[in-house]
């Protein structure tokens, strides 16, 4: 199975939210299960329902969860050595050349992406074509609103 790039923050943040629904989700939707039996007639029970479909969307996500930590391949950019070069987990500076505009972004996994955050997959358009790329570099990005040009201001492992 492919390994699927994942930095240092992404596998922490999943491990969080692994330890709580575990730890805390996990016992308190068992606890009202436990609690709701006790009124008697499940079938028109609809706490003990309601429980039981959290419980359901519980255990998916702890499943989901420990499927994405085993593929993993968790890369610290902060441990690499530092080139000038665009590669995973580095955070850019770009220079919008069509309007003088500067946007900083992060190239993180998939499943960390957020575009508000500063965050950009690996697999978005913008990062695709910074991959490789080395400081002072201007890039072409295909966009939806039409092509723009960016110079790599910065390249930081932060």
């Amino acid at each position: 199975m492919n390994k699927v790039p994942m930095t240092v923050a992404g596998e922490v943040r999943l491990r969080e939210e692994l330890n709580q629904l575990k730890g805390v989700e996990r016992p308190r939707v068992i606890n009202a299960i436990a609690e709701a039996r006790e009124h008697g007639d499940l079938k028109e029970n609809a706490e003990y329902h309601a429980a039981r479909e959290q419980q359901g969307f519980i255990e998916g996500r702890i499943q989901e969860i420990e499927s994405k930590l085993s593929v993993a391949q968790v890369i610290d950019v902060t441990k690499m050595p530092r080139t000038g070069k665009v590669i995973f987990g580095v955070t850019v500076e770009l220079l919008n050349l069509d309007n003088d505009e500067e946007v900083r972004y992060q190239i993180v996994g998939e499943d960390e992406a957020d575009i508000k955050a500063g965050k950009i997959s690996v697999t978005s358009p913008i990062a695709r074509a910074l991959i490789g790329k080395e400081e002072g570099d201007v890039v072409g990005v295909r966009t939806p609103g039409g092509d723009v040009e960016y110079e790599i201001s910065s390249v930081e492992h932060l």
